[in-house]
C-alpha cells in the first residue's frame, strides 16, 4: 500500500455510513463495491433528506406563486443557486444557469452563443479525448454553419500535446471546447494554461467539468473561462440537473435557448421580449427539488474538503495503478496516479472488457466496461472498448483489493 493512503486525510469508513447503498448486499456475504463514480455517484443521507424535505414540507412551482409555499419554494431554489455558484468560485449567481446536465450546458453554448458568432470557416479547437457530449453539439453545429473542427492531439501516455496546442493557435480558432478531466484517461489537463493561451489567440473557451468539480477544487475566477459545464449527480447530487456557468456579458448577449414559460417578461401573439439572466435560459417548471439536492451535495462535499477528497482518490488510484500492473496480461491507461483524478481503464489481454465487467459484478464489484462515450479517443488507443473503474472520496483500498481479486477470477474464468 502507497505511503499516501497509510497518511489519508479522510476518515473514509465515517464517510461511508453518510452512504446507505454502501451498505447493501447484493447477495448474502457478498457486499457492494461501487467503482463507477465517473458514471454516477452515490448519493449520501444530507442531500436525500434536503430532497425529501422539500417535498414533505415546501413543494410548490417558483417564481410565479404568491402563497406561502411558492415564495418558500422560489427562496430555496435561489438559494441553491448562489450555493452552487459559490461551490466553483462564481462571484454572481446570476452567472449559473441550470441545466438537465453538463451534456445540456455544452449544448445551451453551441446552439446559442457559438450559432450567434460562428461563421464558415470558423475554427473551434476540440481534442481527441473529449467525451460525445464536447464533439457531438459541436460537429451538429460544423454541419450546419461550415464550422471547421480540428483536434488537439493525445500522447502516448495519455495527456494533451501542449505542443499540437500551440501549433492549432496559429489557425486563430473562434472556440476551444476542452475537458478539464478525462472520463476515461483520468488525466487532468492544465486548463488555466488553455484558457490564457486560447484568449490571447481571441478564442472563447467552454470547460466539460463534469469528471473535476466532483473532485478538484475549481474556481471558475481563477480558471478564466468563459463558460464552464458541470453536473449534480458525479457530485453525490442528484441526476436530471447541471450547470452552466457564463461570464455575464456573455449571457446577457445570448438569444435565449428555448421557448416557454419562466423564460420571457413579455409575450404578445407574434412578438415576445426575453427574462433576464440567468432566467431566459430556463424555460419551463425546473427541477426544483433536484437544486436543492445540487446544493446540498455541494455543501456535503464542502464539509468533507475537496482537496483532501482529491488527495484520497489519488491515492487510491496510484493503489490501483499499482495492484493491476501486477497481473499479467493488463494494461493500464492514462498518466500516473498524480496527473490524474481517480479514474483507471484497464484491459486484459484476449478477454472482452464486458466479460471482465460481467464477472466482476457476479462477485458484487460495479465497474464500467464500453467505450465510456468517447469512441474517437478508443480509436486512438486502438481500442474496441476498455474496463473503467473509478473512485470517490467512499472508496477503500480493501476494495481495490477485491477488484484485483475479481480481475484474477476473471482471468481464471476465461483461462
Amino acid at each position: 500500500m502507497t505511503d499516501a493512503l497509510r497518511t489519508a486525510a479522510l476518515d473514509v469508513e465515517r464517510l461511508r455510513d453518510d452512504f446507505p447503498v454502501l451498505r447493501r448486499e447484493l447477495r448474502p456475504g457478498v457486499p457492494l463495491v461501487y467503482l463507477d463514480s465517473a458514471a454516477t455517484s452515490q448519493k449520501p443521507r444530507p442531500v436525500l433528506e434536503a430532497m425529501q424535505r422539500f417535498y414533505e414540507l415546501h413543494n410548490a412551482n417558483i417564481h410565479r406563486g404568491v402563497h406561502r409555499l411558492a415564495e418558500e419554494a422560489t427562496a430555496a431554489f435561489e438559494d441553491a443557486r448562489r450555493t452552487v455558484a459559490g461551490f466553483i468560485g462564481a462571484g454572481d449567481a446570476r452567472q449559473i444557469i441550470f441545466t438537465r446536465n453538463t451534456t445540456e450546458s455544452i449544448n445551451l453554448v453551441a446552439r446559442t452563443w457559438a450559432r450567434a458568432n460562428l461563421a464558415a470557416g470558423d475554427v473551434v479547437l476540440l481534442s481527441e479525448m473529449e467525451h460525445h457530449s464536447n464533439l457531438v453539439p459541436w460537429q451538429m453545429l460544423a454541419a450546419e454553419r461550415g464550422l471547421r473542427l480540428e483536434f488537439i492531439a493525445v500522447t502516448d501516455d495519455g495527456e494533451l500535446d501542449i505542443d499540437s496546442f500551440h501549433r492549432l493557435l496559429d489557425l486563430r480558432p473562434k472556440a476551444i471546447s476542452i475537458s478539464h478531466m478525462s472520463n476515461v484517461l483520468g488525466t487532468i489537463n492544465p486548463v488555466g494554461e488553455i484558457v490564457r493561451h486560447g484568449h490571447a489567440a481571441g478564442a472563447r473557451v467552454v470547460v466539460d467539468g463534469a469528471q473535476a468539480v466532483p473532485h478538484l477544487a475549481v474556481d471558475v475566477g481563477e480558471l478564466g473561462a468563459d463558460f464552464y459545464a458541470f453536473s449534480a449527480h458525479k457530485m453525490c447530487g442528484p441526476t436530471g440537473i447541471g450547470a452552466l456557468y457564463g461570464r455575464y456579458e456573455l449571457l446577457d448577449a445570448m438569444p435565449p435557448f428555448l421557448g416557454g414559460g419562466d423564460m420571457i417578461k413579455r409575450v404578445e401573439l407574434r412578438s415576445f421580449e426575453a427574462n433576464d439572466v440567468p432566467h431566459k435560459f430556463e424555460a419551463g417548471t425546473p427541477a426544483i427539488a433536484e437544486a436543492i439536492g445540487f446544493a446540498a451535495a455541494a455543501d456535503y462535499l464542502d464539509g468533507v474538503g475537496r482537496e483532501a477528497i482529491h488527495a484520497h482518490e489519488q491515492a487510491i488510484a496510484g493503489y490501483a495503478i499499482e495492484r493491476l500492473e501486477e497481473v499479467p496480461g493488463v494494461q493500464v491507461f492514462g498518466p500516473p496516479a498524480e496527473r490524474r483524478g481517480g479514474v483507471v481503464s484497464f484491459t486484459l489481454d484476449g478477454i472482452h472488457p464486458h466479460d471482465i465487467a460481467q464477472v466482476l459484478d457476479g462477485e458484487g464489484i460495479a465497474i464500467r466496461a464500453g467505450h465510456h462515450c468517447a469512441m474517437p479517443l478508443h480509436a486512438h488507443l486502438g481500442l474496441p472498448a476498455s474496463a473503467r473503474a473509478s473512485f470517490y472520496l467512499y472508496n477503500t483500498p480493501a476494495e481495490v483489493d477485491r477488484l484485483i481479486d475479481g480481475v484474477y477470477k476473471v482471468k481464471r474464468t476465461f483461462a
